[in-house]
């Protein structure tokens, strides 16, 4: 079993800012290591489909940004802790979502996922 503990969500006005958490176990409930290789965010808002945010390769740091949050969020990382950050800046309403932690692991055939964090953005 591998749980992603997410946090950070919240309400904030157009224009302000939130930092997500993120934090994947370093082994298994049976002991198994969890080697992450990458981790995510991805969100979903109501009625539509889970899009990508943004993710970050842990070996070298490579990140990747949708279109739609570039040069507004930042994903950082912390390699031993296994954790991975979201900073997002400018938010707007239509960055209003459930955002999702995702981690992909050496080994492990499927990617993770946390339970979900709600963003909410007023205008």
């Amino acid at each position: 079993q591998v749980q992603l503990v997410e946090s950070g969500g919240g309400s904030v006005e157009a224009g302000g800012s939130l930092r997500l958490s993120c934090v994947a176990p370093g082994h298994t409930s049976s002991g198994r290591p969890f080697s992450v290789l990458a981790m995510g965010w991805f969100r979903q808002a109501p009625g539509k489909e889970r899009e990508f945010v943004a993710n970050i390769r842990w070996s070298g740091g490579t990140t990747s940004y949708s279109d739609s949050v570039k040069g507004r969020f930042a994903i950082s990382r912390e390699n031993v802790q296994n954790k991975v950050y979201l900073q997002m800046n400018s938010l707007k309403p239509e960055d209003t979502a459930v955002y999702y932690c995702a981690a992909d692991a050496l080994g492990y055939g499927t990617r993770y996922w946390g339970q979900g964090t709600q963003v909410t953005v007023s205008s």
